[in-house]
């Protein structure tokens, strides 16, 4: 990923930051709420290669890790999201091409969403924070999957085109 294009992604993540903190949470979702900034992120991260997927999830837990609502220590979102763009881009051939599919490519990242949601309440017990019943975290991490395959496909579109805008010519 070229040093430009790390800070077109980067001033995309901070709007979509600003988007999820000021609207997107503040609609009041059944049964639990939306990340879209999630959703967004990972739907990225599956899009890029493999050193792209890695820098990509950093920034994308770094700026998540802004998040005045948020009551974890800075930096657990960065780890989880490098974690998560390290195991794309480690599984991406094995995984096969599936962003060339509409539907795969929602269930994916749904499933994406959902796993990085279940790692951050592991890491979050694992550094003594309370997270809730275990009841309402998994309602919560369904739901969350369940919007996330009903809004991916709204703004996959428009993903598709903003990456390829992103793209430097050598990059294409």
């Amino acid at each position: 990923m070229s040093i430009p294009r790390t800070f077109v992604t980067l001033g995309f993540f901070f709007v979509l930051f600003i988007v999820q903190e000021s609207v997107v949470s503040l609609i009041h979702f059944p049964i639990a709420g939306f990340s879209l900034y999630l959703a967004i992120a990972i739907a990225l991260i599956a899009l890029e290669d493999n050193n792209g997927a890695i820098v990509m999830g950093f920034l994308g837990g770094i700026v998540l890790d802004l998040s005045p609502t948020s009551n974890a220590p800075f930096g657990q979102w960065a780890l989880i999201l490098t974690i998560v763009g390290y195991i794309v881009a480690a599984n991406k051939e094995s995984i096969a091409d599936f962003t060339l599919s509409p539907l795969t490519f929602v269930l994916f990242v749904a499933f994406g969403v959902s796993v990085a949601l279940l790692a951050y309440l592991a890491f979050g017990t694992l550094l003594g924070e309370g997270n809730g019943s275990f009841r309402r975290d998994i309602v919560i991490v369904c739901a969350n999957a369940v919007w996330t395959i009903i809004f991916t496909p709204i703004f996959l579109p428009a993903l598709r085109h903003f990456r390829r805008a992103s793209l430097t010519s050598r990059e294409r």
